[in-house]
């Protein structure tokens, strides 16, 4: 099974994760465009004081999600079941929103094959994947009527276990199962991944004697990709969840080194330094790669949740903020690009590329006699890729628009784990730096109780006055 494939000597020296900032600089950008010398000296204390504030919440048990690539036991569950899904179905479908969906998406996209899902079960060693991440009934209604639920293993992932979307979706399947396969046939389809003593779905996973797994307490959604929420389903696809580990730890370990040498401050740092001094509060997060596209997705929850506060923890507003938006090279140079070129000036452009990619394509040298196109011929795509990246990055530059880039050597089991974790501890280290707490999401909760106020959820009638009164007061609004 794929935990036990070895790396390859030229795997074992690469440098797994690379940040390149010149372009950041006054060099590279012109005076007062770029961070001059006394901002990279005014760095250094930064990450000085945020590395002794985040270390001591570590030391304190603040930060579990920092503990997780070591987690062995979680190891050995997820490998077993992988071992039952492989021989037991052809599906396995997750039931999650948010952060119990958007990692396993971005590392299965990363890390199986593009076709792995279309790819017939004769080629096809492991079971397909589907992340079921939102309830609109067109999309789930076709993934119902294409389901052979015999052969369909579902992983219900729900920290709290009363997420409206996620229950709904349990609610439907379990229906369904009850339906085709009989009462007794259902708890050898489901596992259940929730907290692992309270909760609606804790209950009802023991008195119905499911399958379950626990989300750990103190760890977040959105930092939750190295538990088994994203450890379990990727697992049962064939994905290499002992690398992946592996690689995080690597991550944890330079985290925990001195600030100016680990990429985790450095890219906090640097973020902060360009919202503060420069003003640039919009991070476009842009892979250079097709396998990477559900990463920025993934980062873009873990940024925007983690940093969109409006109030510091010493009660003052916040009145600096980094949204990050996504973009994926080269597809974005032909409807993004040129904003990012020549519109306002708020942004950074974080490049996500790959050096060495897993195919080589070669364009073929024909078609000599038209200069228009005898350039191509004898390069290969992933060079035509990489050079487009270049180009972007060093024509933003020369505009005066900011740009850094994360560089993966190869795009492996070890190097996703690596960034991944890389950037959940920036994340964190940016909200010291911001002086806001990481860890919460408080501006979401009011769109929670609108929606069961909406729904007559026991509780929340209050709300469901508050919206029909606010909704009176714009029909006026409204053109039919």
């Amino acid at each position: 099974m794929p935990d036990k494939v070895k790396k390859t000597p030229k795997e074992e020296s690469d440098e797994l994760l690379t940040l390149d900032y010149n372009n950041l600089t006054e060099e590279a950008l012109g005076n007062g465009k770029g961070l001059s010398a006394d901002d990279f000296a005014r760095m250094k204390q930064l990450l000085t004081d945020a590395h002794k504030e985040v270390e001591a919440r570590y030391k304190n048990g603040e930060l579990p999600f920092m503990d997780l690539p070591r987690d062995q036991e979680i190891l050995k569950s997820v490998r077993k079941l992988a071992d039952m899904a492989r021989k037991k179905f052809e599906n396995v479908v997750v039931l999650g929103i948010g952060g119990s969906a958007l990692g396993t998406s971005a590392v299965f996209q990363a890390l199986r094959p593009l076709n792995h899902n279309d790819l017939q079960s004769q080629k096809r060693a492991w079971p397909r994947l589907t992340v079921c991440e939102n309830v609109d009934p067109e999309g789930f209604g076709a993934l119902l009527e294409g389901l052979d639920l015999k052969t369909t293993y579902f992983n219900v992932i729900s920290k709290s276990g009363a997420t409206a979307e996620t229950m709904s979706q349990f609610m439907i399947i379990y229906d369904q199962l009850q339906r085709t396969l009989g009462r007794s046939s259902i708890k050898d389809h489901l596992l259940v991944t929730t907290d692992p003593e309270k909760g609606v779905l804790r209950k009802i996973a023991v008195d119905m004697g499911f399958q379950t797994l626990p989300v750990p307490p103190g760890v977040g959604g959105r930092f939750s990709v190295l538990t088994a929420v994203g450890l379990a389903p990727l697992a049962m696809v064939g994905v290499n969840v002992t690398e992946l580990l592996l690689g995080a730890q690597k991550a944890q370990d330079d985290a925990r080194r001195q600030p100016q040498q680990n990429k985790a401050y450095v890219f906090a740092a640097l973020n902060h330094l360009m919202t503060r001094e420069k003003k640039r509060n919009i991070l476009v997060f842009m892979p250079y790669a097709d396998s990477l596209a559900r990463v920025a997705d993934w980062f873009g929850q873990l940024w925007n949740e983690s940093l969109g506060k409006n109030v510091r923890l010493d009660g003052q507003p916040n009145l600096l903020a980094q949204t990050a938006v996504k973009a994926l090279g080269a597809t974005d140079q032909h409807s993004q690009l040129q904003m990012y070129m020549e519109g306002t000036e708020e942004k950074t452009v974080c490049f996500l590329g790959v050096e060495n990619f897993r195919h080589v394509v070669p364009i073929p040298s024909i078609f000599k006699e038209h200069g228009e196109l005898a350039y191509l011929g004898g390069h290969n795509l992933g060079e035509l890729l990489n050079f487009e990246r270049r180009g972007t990055a060093r024509a933003l530059a020369e505009n005066g628009r900011p740009n850094l880039s994360l560089l993966l050597s190869r795009v492996s089991p070890m190097s996703i784990g690596y960034l991944l974790h890389t950037l959940e501890v920036a994340t964190v280290v940016s909200g010291h730096l911001y002086g806001i707490d990481p860890l919460n999401q408080p501006g979401v909760e009011l769109s929670k109780n609108f929606t069961y106020g909406l729904l007559g959820r026991d509780g929340y009638s209050a709300f469901n006055e508050r919206f029909n009164k606010g909704l009176s007061q714009k029909k006026k609004y409204i053109l039919k």
